[in-house]
């Protein structure tokens, strides 16, 4: 399935050209992220929308997914959520354009639990930062230019907390230069942190 299908799909089921998104496109892999403002809510100050986010790669590196995604508004960090509900399809599957209703329920379900760990986050102390995103980018593989990226945004979201830990890697996937798979899987490196917190 090509990225037009796509969004062709998300047009019949309401998701106009009206709509506001945050894209990540390239020749190889498109990341369209939809947060939907109806469903906002504020944590300590700070505004969150969540929505979907839908990843596909045009020369079958990745399949395509959908899974949860969260908007921080202050500085428009997207946050792609670690989710059990998240489907995948290989790329030739045409699968999905059935399912997509159902599936976007389940994300859509999903992310009532992304609320309570954001909170979490914020309550959560990290003795040495800089050292956990060092350990976090072994963890995940991230290669030089996403280690760049990341030290890049360590300075706009220091903090002393798992959320600035998390909102780094979720500023880091807005790094010039960076392909767009990077940039998308910065946010879901975001989204995987935050998921380890109970």
């Amino acid at each position: 399935m090509d990225n037009f299908e796509v969004c062709e799909r998300l047009d019949s089921l309401g998701y106009g050209l009206d709509t506001e998104v945050q894209c990540h496109l390239d020749p190889e892999f498109m990341s369209l992220s939809i947060p939907d403002g109806a469903k906002a809510f504020d944590i300590n100050g700070d505004r969150f929308k969540p929505g979907i986010s839908i990843s596909n790669s045009e020369v079958g590196l990745a399949s395509l997914s959908i899974s949860a995604f969260v908007l921080r508004l202050v500085c428009t960090n997207g946050l792609v959520a670690k989710s059990d509900v998240s489907a995948s399809y290989r790329h030739v599957s045409t699968k999905i354009l059935s399912e997509f209703p159902q599936v976007l329920d389940k994300v859509s379900y999903e992310l009532g639990a992304q609320r309570s760990k954001f909170k979490i986050s914020m309550e959560s102390p990290v003795d040495n930062p800089e050292s956990t995103l060092a350990s976090f980018n072994r963890q995940f593989g991230l290669n030089a230019p996403e280690k760049e990226a990341v030290s890049w945004a360590w300075p706009h979201e220091a903090g002393d907390t798992m959320f600035a830990v998390v909102n780094t890697y979720t500023r880091a996937s807005q790094y010039e230069g960076l392909p767009a798979e990077s940039s998308w899987k910065l946010q879901r490196v975001g989204g995987n942190v935050l998921g380890m917190l109970t």
